[in-house]
């Protein structure tokens, strides 16, 4: 039996393609949830969606392309996922990557476009979903965020900004809905392997390099304490817990996946 008490429970993903979406679809049908998640790549999407049904023949799956912007097409989506799997109970929140730029070279379009990225991925899909929510016992919201919500780098100037806002809406959704019995939590992450480090590493102009040797250095490089990146999967269970009862009082919080990278307390 799973240790997180999820059975008969669906939860909802966004982003859950890949990297720590995609991990949490894995830890939340093996957790014994039904599941329904989209991205916005569809052939990627199909990828994951035929890996899942060969590892999970028994488990309860939707997946479904979707561009969390639309807010119709997010609307859409939770009324296929209702149908198809039963009123949410979970929602996970993945957002995507982040923008390199400095405030000298940031354009007044690219902040449009950054702040309205962080914030929209995080309320159509709760507008959405907030319904089928109140109506489940300990129903949970749980948004994927960074550290950088805390501690905001100046070459990413427009996502700090955006992703400490995010930090402050968790906060308030979390005040909001408390009385509704829905709890509202984050994680703050740090350095985690993904696709777009895999690309950074691609790149690279030291090619006598390897993956672990370059990984190792950025993360020397970064200050990171436990001396490497992290894997979605251990992003992805810090989410489960957030997600399931085990953390039942607990609201209104975030848990830092940063390796050690927080200087705050």
């Amino acid at each position: 039996m799973s240790l997180y008490p999820l059975q008969g429970r669906t939860a909802i993903v966004t982003g859950g393609s890949s990297g720590i979406g995609l991990a949490c679809v894995e830890l939340l049908l093996e957790a014994g949830a039904s599941v329904a998640f989209c991205g916005r790549d569809a052939e990627r999407l199909q990828r994951a969606e035929n890996d899942l049904r060969q590892r999970f023949p028994q488990g309860r799956l939707l997946a479904q392309v979707c561009d969390v912007l639309d807010g119709e097409a997010v609307n859409a989506f939770a009324s296929a996922s209702q149908a198809a799997l039963g009123a949410a109970s979970v929602l996970i929140n993945n957002a995507g990557q982040g923008r390199v730029s400095t405030f000298a070279d940031t354009t007044d379009s690219a902040w449009t476009e950054e702040l309205n990225l962080k914030f929209f991925s995080v309320i159509n899909p709760v507008r959405a979903f907030k319904p089928q929510l109140q109506n489940q016992a300990d129903a949970a919201i749980v948004c994927v965020n960074s550290l950088l919500a805390s501690q905001p780098e100046p070459h990413m100037v427009a996502t700090s900004a955006a992703r400490a806002g995010i930090k402050n809406l968790v906060r308030s959704m979390a005040t909001e809905f408390a009385p509704q019995g829905i709890r509202v939590n984050g994680i703050l992450i740090g350095l985690v392997e993904s696709g777009q480090w895999r690309r950074r590493f691609e790149a690279r102009e030291e090619r006598d390099l390897d993956w672990a040797q370059w990984t190792a250095r950025l993360a020397q490089q970064k200050h990171i304490p436990l001396g490497r990146l992290g894997l979605p999967l251990e992003a992805a269970r810090a989410i489960l817990f957030l997600a399931s009862p085990l953390s039942a009082y607990t609201t209104g919080s975030h848990i830092d996946v940063s390796g050690g990278l927080s200087r705050h307390a």
